[in-house]
């Protein structure tokens, strides 16, 4: 049995995937021992997998693009395509069916904020609706527990939260989903597994059989149920009541926001990309065959 240790950006049903594969025993199957744990931030993660302390990383291609764009001469590459949305969303204090993006202007407005992605994807929505970011008044760098308190006292309009925090709002009637960023932004390689070069090097058949496992449960999840799959990933989340764990997984499944296979295309690649350039997170694209390794998720694929 191989051991592979993975680090997690967030222990999140945004990352059910996942779970689904841990839970559904296909990594055992190909002989795989994995090991888990989440890193307090993206810094973090990437030097957990540069520094050996872990082999697999599950987070954001924006990782090895914001080494590439400091000129590192370390790589962080992505091999599996995990997530095809952006899994965050636009909630206000009620019911508001007419909601438009130019509503913001004038807005106070709270930012998700341990994470970069979600505001750069915003950004983009904003931009292809010819928002006028300067006139929406942005909260920034506040803590998600901090931040739905400062909405449910009123000192802000909008949020811009992921989940569970997202259904509990609606479902304790103190708050309403006005947009979905996923179904704005559109499909894009939001979340992948991470590795380094020389673990591709050293490790191929390892990682062909994570490869392989994982696509597995990707099929698994395409034909079942929002409730069988809560069901299944339930001991991994404990503190989420089952209701709201089945709702978050429902509206996941409905956006369509876990990729149906391992593949990261070429494609979704340079989109996000416009949309880090667009965000100034960036400053060029980077080439895809640098940063995206494709051959273990094409040979799970051809089974």
């Amino acid at each position: 049995m191989d051991s592979v240790r993975i680090i997690l950006r967030f222990h999140s049903l945004f990352y059910t995937p996942h779970f689904v594969a841990m839970y559904l025993g296909v990594f055992e199957r190909q002989e795989l021992g994995v090991e888990v744990r989440t890193a307090e931030s993206g810094g973090e993660l990437a030097s957990a997998l540069l520094n050996g302390e872990a082999e697999l990383g599950l987070s954001g291609p924006i990782r090895g693009l914001d080494l590439a764009e400091k000129g590192s001469r370390d790589r962080i590459i992505s091999i599996i395509q995990v997530t095809n949305r952006d899994g965050f969303f636009v909630v206000g204090r009620g019911p508001q069916p007419r909601f438009q993006w130019a509503d913001l202007m004038g807005s106070r407005f709270i930012l998700f904020a341990e994470a970069e992605t979600p505001w750069l994807c915003l950004q983009q929505v904003l931009r292809n609706y010819g928002i006028d970011i300067g006139a929406i008044t942005l909260i920034t760098k506040v803590p998600t527990e901090q931040a739905v308190q400062m909405f449910l006292r009123g000192e802000a309009d909008y949020i811009e939260q992921g989940q569970p925090v997202v259904e509990r709002l609606v479902h304790s009637g103190r708050g309403s989903v006005v947009a979905s960023e996923g179904d704005a932004v559109g499909a894009i390689p939001f979340s992948a597994y991470l590795t380094t070069p020389a673990y591709v090097a050293s490790h191929a058949e390892v990682l062909q059989r994570f490869t392989e496992a994982y696509y597995h449960a990707q099929q698994w999840i395409a034909g079942h149920s929002a409730e069988e799959i809560s069901q299944l990933i339930a001991p991994s989340f404990p503190d989420i009541e089952a209701e709201i764990r089945t709702r978050v997984v429902g509206r996941y499944l409905a956006q369509e926001t876990w990729s149906r296979d391992p593949l990261l295309r070429e494609e979704g690649f340079n989109y996000l990309q416009d949309i880090l350039v667009g965000g100034g997170f960036i400053s060029k694209r980077y080439p895809y065959a640098e940063h995206v390794n494709v051959e273990f998720a094409q040979a799970a694929m051809k089974g």
